[in-house]
C-alpha cells in the first residue's frame, strides 16, 4: 500500500499521523510528540475512523508515558490511568477508543512488571498488538464481504470507512480493495458527506489512488442514483454497534438506509469486533457527539449561513437494525436476529 495513504505509522518509538484535514490538497505527516498533541489530533479529526482512533489512542498512552520510566509501578499505573481518561474524553461516540485504552490499562495492571521501565515495554507491546490486529481484522472483513462485490455492481458508500479510517484496508472498503486486487470490475459512488466532506475528500481520494472506479456525488444525489438503477448495494462503516444491532455512523447514514429500503437495495454495515458494544443495549443509549457550529455555518473558510443563526451539528446518527441487511465483521456475516446473533458471536 502507498505509504501516503497510511493513517498511522509507528516505528517502535515515534508515532506519525497523516493529517486528514489537509487532504486531498496536501499530504502532511505529523510526528506526535506529546499526549496533548495526540488528543488534539483525535479531537480535530486529523486521525479519524473508529478503528484508527483506537490505535492512535493506544499509542498515545505510550507517547504519554515514554519519559516516565523512572516511576515506581504504582505511580506509573496511576499516571497511565489519568492519561487514559484524558484521551478518552476527546471523542465520545466511537467505542474503539475507550476499548483500546482499557485494553492497554488492563495489560499493564495484569502484568508482573515491577518498574516503570518494564511497564513502558508492556504498554508499547499492547499498543503494537492492537495495531497489528486491526490490520488483520480489516483483511478478514474484506474476505467476508468479498462475495458481495460482483462484476459490474454499483456500490454506494457514505463518509470514510477506508484505509484512512483504519490501519489498513478499511472496513466498508476492505471488500472493495480485495475485489479490485482480483480484477473484478465495479464502480463506487462516494457520498460527499457534509459537513466535513469525508466522502469526497478522503474516500474518493484513496479509492482513486488505488485505481478503483469511483464517482463523487453530493449527499442529496443518493436517491436519484438509486432511482436511475446505478446502485445495487450500500456498504458503510460504523463507530458503534449496539447489542440489538442498531448502528451509529456518520450523520446522513440513516437517510441512506431509508432510501435503500425504499428502493429495495441491500444495506450492509462493516466493522471489526472491537466496534460491537454489547454493553450498550440499543442505539438510543449511544452518546452522540455534537460538534462546532462553524462546520455547518461555513463551507471552507467562507460563511454560508446568517450570523447568529441557531445550529445543530450532530456528528453521527443511529440507523435501526431493522434497516440493516447484514453486518460484515471479521468473525463472519451477522444477520437478524441481531440481538441473539451478536451475543452468540461476540459474547463472553
Amino acid at each position: 500500500m502507498d505509504e501516503r495513504v497510511r493513517s498511522i505509522t509507528w516505528d517502535g518509538e515515534s508515532l506519525v499521523l497523516l493529517d486528514q484535514t489537509r487532504l486531498p490538497g496536501e499530504v502532511l505527516l505529523e510526528e506526535q510528540r506529546t499526549v496533548e498533541q495526540v488528543r488534539e489530533s483525535i479531537r480535530m479529526l486529523k486521525v479519524r475512523g473508529a478503528p484508527a482512533i483506537g490505535v492512535a489512542g493506544a499509542y498515545g498512552l505510550v507517547v504519554a508515558m515514554r519519559e516516565k520510566g523512572d516511576l515506581p509501578r504504582d505511580l506509573f499505573l496511576e499516571e497511565l490511568g489519568r492519561h487514559a481518561t484524558y484521551l478518552d474524553s476527546s471523542r465520545p461516540t466511537a467505542v474503539n477508543l475507550g476499548w483500546a485504552l482499557r485494553r492497554v490499562l488492563r495489560k499493564a495492571g495484569e502484568s508482573r512488571a515491577a518498574t516503570g521501565t518494564e511497564l513502558l515495554q508492556v504498554i508499547r507491546t499492547a499498543a503494537e498488538e492492537i495495531h497489528a490486529e486491526d490490520i488483520e481484522l480489516c483483511r478478514r472483513i474484506g474476505e467476508v464481504g468479498l462475495p458481495l462485490v460482483t462484476e459490474g455492481i454499483g456500490i454506494l458508500t457514505h463518509c470514510n470507512a477506508g484505509r484512512l479510517a483504519t490501519s489498513e484496508y478499511g472496513t466498508a472498503t476492505a471488500p472493495l480493495y480485495l475485489a479490485h486486487e482480483r480484477g473484478i470490475p465495479f464502480r463506487v459512488y462516494s457520498d460527499e458527506s457534509r459537513p466535513l466532506l469525508q466522502g469526497s475528500r478522503l474516500t474518493a481520494w484513496e479509492l482513486q489512488q488505488a485505481g478503483i472506479d469511483v464517482w463523487t456525488i453530493t449527499d442529496n444525489m443518493a436517491a436519484s442514483m438509486m432511482q436511475e438503477g446505478l446502485v445495487q448495494m450500500v456498504i458503510v462503516g460504523t463507530d458503534r454497534v449496539a447489542a440489538n444491532g442498531d448502528v451509529a455512523n456518520k450523520i446522513g447514514t440513516l437517510g441512506v438506509a431509508i432510501l435503500a429500503r425504499y428502493y429495495e437495495i441491500p444495506f450492509y454495515v462493516a466493522c471489526p469486533s472491537s466496534t460491537v458494544d454489547l454493553a450498550t443495549p440499543r442505539g438510543a443509549d449511544i452518546v452522540i457527539e455534537e460538534r462546532d457550529e462553524e462546520e455547518v455555518t461555513h463551507f471552507g473558510a467562507r460563511r454560508t449561513a446568517p450570523e447568529g443563526i441557531k445550529v445543530r451539528n450532530p456528528a453521527f446518527d443511529v440507523t435501526p437494525h431493522s434497516l440493516v441487511t447484514g453486518i460484515i465483521t471479521d468473525r463472519g456475516m451477522i444477520h437478524e436476529p441481531y440481538g441473539e446473533n451478536l451475543r452468540r458471536v461476540f459474547g463472553p
